[in-house]
């Protein structure tokens, strides 16, 4: 677990300590699984590559993970775990893309750093190029994972300009589908942005009591709600009166806990979907992926609490700067926000959280 201390604003990563979990032991190599699900979510690209054809891929070069095992107080080394379907797996889903994999690889590595039991998690990725599996399994040879290969046309009718061109990728919506795209016996889910490192046991979140609702998130009811959507959308009874009855407020979807049986009992997905297509006529919102959640949920989310969401450390969406985290405890860092860790250190002009998010960095740079 990590705490965090600030003094006079001024933050000191002498001052952090990090305790790892697991002590690393040899393990035989798990499985990694690649999807079968070829319906329309699902679709594969079908162009071939040349080898010999440059692919962005070819500048990505990871250093391997060290070994990790379960610690002893994890369950009885006897059960065998069978496959995706396995009771005792923690699932976590993470998107990968070429812009953003290097924040992925590092956020699946500080969860194998801190989970008490990393044998017991599966990754969920949700991808945009096939090639990415291949390099997911070199960098991460134990790793239980599964692969998914996302269709942007799925969405890319119903994508909207945003105030910042990253938040209009259709990978960014991929999330929305995750009841459709993983396997029926995946009853939860934690879907993790791929900005971000987790320094405390995963399981601890897997853990979250939802009660009756489909997903649990950090709220801050602090926030200006009013701000994600545009006049035309408050002035209008037909959008605001969704609100009616609740008390919504703003959370962040980069770090949620979702129950994926109700959503698929309700049908979440295309409730979505249709503020989205009112959003392509009337523009009731200016943000990306966000607020259709929010018109969804918003007032309804099962409480977390913060320490598991210090978001906005990306700093602000117009000028980028530094920010500093709440007081508090901490057990995840998120880079929400312009600005990401590795463009700045790369750059030389990092932020001082961005200490923070090196150590989990498998990114092996040319020389």
């Amino acid at each position: 677990m990590l705490w965090v201390m600030q003094f006079s604003g001024f933050f000191s990563a002498a001052m952090l300590m990090i305790v790892l979990s697991p002590s690393f032991q040899s393990f035989p190599p798990a499985e990694a699984i690649r999807s079968s699900h070829l319906h329309a979510y699902l679709r594969l690209p079908s162009y071939q590559v040349s080898s010999s054809t440059y692919s962005p891929l070819d500048r990505f070069s990871f250093r391997k993970a060290s070994e990790f095992g379960n610690a002893d107080k994890c369950r009885s080394t006897d059960h065998k775990i069978t496959g995706v379907c396995d009771p005792s797996l923690v699932h976590v889903a993470i998107t990968l893309d070429v812009e953003y994999l290097r924040g992925s690889i590092a956020a699946v590595h500080s969860i194998l750093q801190h989970s008490l039991c990393p044998e017991n998690v599966f990754f969920h990725f949700l991808v945009s190029d096939t090639d990415l599996e291949t390099l997911v399994r070199s960098t991460f040879p134990q790793l239980k994972f599964k692969a998914y290969y996302f269709d942007p046309a799925i969405v890319r009718n119903l994508i909207s300009s945003s105030v910042r061109q990253a938040l209009e990728q259709p990978l960014n919506y991929a999330r929305n589908y995750l009841a459709d795209l993983l396997e029926p016996c995946v009853r939860r889910v934690i879907y993790l942005d791929s900005d971000l490192v987790v320094v405390d046991d995963i399981a601890k979140l897997w853990s979250t009591n939802l009660g009756s609702r489909t997903i649990g998130a950090p709220e801050y009811c602090h926030a200006n709600f009013t701000k994600y959507f545009t006049s035309s959308f408050w002035s209008a009874e037909r959008f605001s009166g969704t609100f009616k009855g609740r008390k919504p407020c703003y959370f962040n979807t980069g770090v949620m806990v979702i129950d994926l049986v109700k959503w698929r009992r309700v049908g979440y997905t295309k409730r979505i979907e249709r503020w989205m297509e009112i959003q392509k006529t009337d523009r009731i919102y200016e943000l990306g992926s966000l607020p259709p959640f929010l018109l969804v949920f918003a007032g309804r989310v099962a409480p977390i609490e913060h320490r598991w969401n210090q978001h906005g450390l990306g700093g602000d969406n117009v000028r980028g700067s530094c920010r500093g985290l709440h007081p508090g405890p901490v057990s995840l860092l998120h880079w929400s926000g312009s600005g990401k860790p590795w463009d700045r250190l790369d750059s030389r002009r990092p932020c001082p959280l961005d200490a923070l998010w090196a150590p989990y960095d498998l990114y092996r740079h040319s020389h």
